[in-house]
């Protein structure tokens, strides 16, 4: 499957065994279907959870 360019963005990242094993847990607890769609969660709840510290200041 090709990537549309136009629309999407990749993004290389290098992380820790811990922090990878968090993700899997994560994935496989929330019955994720790929890593992939797990980070893109993970990333928005910890956008948003900011956002709300944000406002609350």
């Amino acid at each position: 499957m090709a990537i549309n360019k136009e629309k999407n963005t990749q993004i290389p990242v290098i992380m820790s065994h811990e922090l990878h094993e968090e993700i899997v847990n994560f994935q496989f607890e929330h019955r994720v279907k790929n890593k992939a769609e797990a980070i893109r969660q993970l990333i928005k709840m910890g956008l948003e959870s900011a956002r709300k510290d944000q406002e609350e200041e």
